[in-house]
Order: C-alpha cells, then sequence, then structure tokens
C-alpha cells in the first residue's frame, strides 16, 4: 500500500457492523480494492501472487453492486474506517480490466480475463448456495414438487440431502421421484425460475449468464443425493418409493450401495472393512438386522473375534432405530470411501466384466 495513503483509525464509538460470514475473502478483498481506486488497487495486486490475483478479478468482476453494509464491515475488518457514502464504485469486465492493466499489462490482463470466462457464469441457484440448508428448507416448503426437485438437483449434494431429509414424507417422496425423471432443462427455464425464487428471496441484482448444468442423469443425481442423506431419510425415501415406483426403487437400488448389500461384497472386501471400523459400531449397527448380513461379517472374522461381537451385540441391550441407523451409515460411508479410492469393488446391478 502507498506510504502517502493516509491510515484508517475506527471511530470511538462506531456502530457494531453485522458479521461477514456470507462473504469470502476474496469478496471482501475486491470491495476494498474498488473502495481504494484504480492507481491504489493496482499497487496492492502488483504484491499478490496469480492465484489470489485471478480470484479477486473473478470477484470484481461479479460486483455489478455492492451492500452498503458489506463495504463498510469489510473496510473495517481490513482495519480501515471509510465515511458513510450513499455509493460504491461498481465493478464490472471493464472495471477489472483497468485493474489488471494497469498492474500487470495489457497482454497478462487478457489472459487471466479469458481465463475467467467459466467463473463469469454463475451456478444455477448460486443464492441458495450459499445458504444454510435449514433456510433454504423453509424457504422451498410451500414450493411445488416440481420446483423443489428442480433446485434440489442443482444445489451440491450434502446441502440437497439435509433439505430432503426436512421434508415431511410425502414431498420426499413426490421430489425423489421429480429428481430420478429430470431429463435436460434448458438454461432459460432455469434462469426464469431462478429470478421468481430470487425476487421471494429477497435477493436483487444484475442478471448474470448461468452455467449450463447437465442433469440428464437424475437417477445418478438422486444417488448422490442419497448417498449423503442420513439412513432415516434413506429408509424413508425407498420405503415411499417401494409403493408407487417399485421399478424406480430397483434401478436405483441396482446403481446404489445399502446396508444390507454388504453380502454381495467378497472376502477380501469385507475383511478390509473391517479393519477400518471399530467393534462397538459394528456391533451396534448389526444389531436387528438379518442373520445374512451377520453371518457374512462373521465368517470373516477369527472364531475368537466372532464370539466377541456376538458377545458385545447382547450387551448393547435395547438400542434406538436412530442409533442402529446411524452406524449402518458410518460403515456404509467407508465402504463407499474404499470403492472411490479403488482398494475394493462393489458390485452394481448392471456391471458386467471381461478377463
Amino acid at each position: 500500500m502507498s506510504a502517502t495513503m493516509q491510515p484508517f483509525a475506527l471511530e470511538p464509538g462506531a456502530v457494531e457492523l453485522p458479521p461477514l460470514d456470507h462473504l469470502s475473502g476474496a469478496q471482501k478483498a475486491a470491495i476494498v480494492l474498488l473502495k481504494l481506486g484504480r492507481d491504489r488497487a493496482a499497487q496492492i495486486m502488483r504484491l499478490l501472487g496469480e492465484r489470489d490475483v485471478t480470484r479477486v478479478t473473478a470477484e470484481i468482476v461479479q460486483a455489478q453492486s455492492i451492500k452498503r453494509e458489506d463495504a463498510e464491515a469489510s473496510l473495517i475488518e481490513f482495519a480501515m474506517m471509510a465515511k458513510a457514502t450513499d455509493h460504491l464504485a461498481s465493478g464490472g469486465v471493464d472495471r477489472a480490466r483497468d485493474f489488471l492493466e494497469a498492474s500487470l499489462g495489457a497482454e497478462r490482463a487478457g489472459e487471466i480475463l479469458a481465463g475467467l470466462r467459466e467463473v463469469m457464469a454463475k451456478a444455477p441457484f448460486e443464492f441458495l448456495r450459499r445458504t444454510d440448508p435449514r433456510q433454504v428448507l423453509n424457504f422451498l416448503a410451500g414450493e411445488h414438487p416440481q420446483t423443489v426437485a428442480l433446485v434440489l438437483a442443482h444445489l451440491p449434494p450434502d446441502q440437497a440431502s439435509i433439505v430432503l431429509g426436512g421434508l415431511e414424507e410425502k414431498m420426499q417422496r413426490d421430489v425423489s421421484i421429480r429428481i430420478a425423471r429430470l431429463e435436460q432443462i434448458s438454461t432459460e427455464v432455469i434462469q426464469q425460475l431462478e429470478s421468481v425464487l430470487e425476487r421471494r428471496f429477497g435477493m436483487s441484482g444484475a442478471p448474470q449468464k448461468a452455467q449450463k448444468v447437465d442433469r440428464a442423469d437424475g437417477v445418478q443425481t438422486l444417488i448422490d443425493i442419497l448417498n449423503r442423506a442420513d439412513r432415516a431419510t434413506e429408509r424413508a425415501i425407498f420405503e415411499g418409493l417401494e409403493q408407487h415406483e417399485s421399478e424406480l426403487v430397483d434401478t436405483i437400488r441396482a446403481r446404489m450401495f445399502v446396508f444390507e448389500d454388504i453380502v454381495t461384497l467378497d472376502d477380501r472386501a469385507i475383511q478390509l472393512i473391517l479393519r477400518q471400523v471399530e467393534s462397538r459400531e459394528l456391533a451396534t449397527a448389526l444389531k436387528g438386522v438379518k442373520g445374512a448380513v451377520r453371518d457374512k461379517i462373521k465368517r470373516n472374522m477369527s472364531e475368537r473375534a466372532a464370539i466377541n461381537l456376538e458377545e458385545e451385540i447382547s450387551m448393547l441391550g435395547s438400542v434406538k432405530l436412530s442409533t442402529v441407523e446411524e452406524a449402518q451409515g458410518t460403515i456404509v460411508r467407508t465402504i463407499r470411501a474404499l470403492e472411490e479410492s479403488g482398494q475394493i469393488v462393489v458390485s452394481r446391478g448392471s456391471d458386467e466384466y471381461v478377463e
């Protein structure tokens, strides 16, 4: 920062500003640079690494409008105080190019901006991706199942699984069916729906070009969500689907591993899994399951270990179903992680092998 620039200090009695949890470091840095202006911003950007320059530039490009409270809080966080103004200089491609050319030269500025094309296009329903899943659940509570399905299909699976798990059972089933049946949706349809939901959510801002996201495989999208859902949600959805969409359930099960599918694993895989699972968790997971699952596990243990396992299951006494399902979910996640790392092979109904 320029040595001639006067330092800012917090004024006594300054009001406490709202937290900045909703802004990333790059977003806050972009706000500060926009407030400082071209020359000072260029001096700072010369000191940044190329990765940071790219990230901050991406935020400047997308900073079509900035809330006054965000600007003030960002400046305070950088240990500066700016008097409140009615307007903060806006960003945009031209402003970002101006900063980059001043700090890196025209050629490098063009290269960085060219590489930001994907960043400039926001992901569908970006305003919900930054929102707590419980708030998203409340926001979507009164929407049609098709709308909820379309939104969840474009959210990260971890977030979508929490929202899906919070819906009442009939809604869970209806939304799950619609996610599985989703075909390619045009960018225009997504943009129209997003615009309507943003207004309801109280969001505003300049429209941005949305990325085209491939959701042609609705079944896989639903599987990705269910893989991250808790065991109770997974079971409730399967039970609801079995009554109305038995063929769909068969398709999902053929492509998704559930706890009872342990019986389909080979002995080597079982032994590898057992080395990564705590004995108490295994005992809890096996509480009340079919004998075939227990037998498969015990056959891959020493005789003494199998006896100890049975004793530990008996000593547990009555266990809440939710506790059993949580333990089963933990083991399934271990299995999926081993599969993803290539350490074990999980057979699917449609898998074919060649020698």
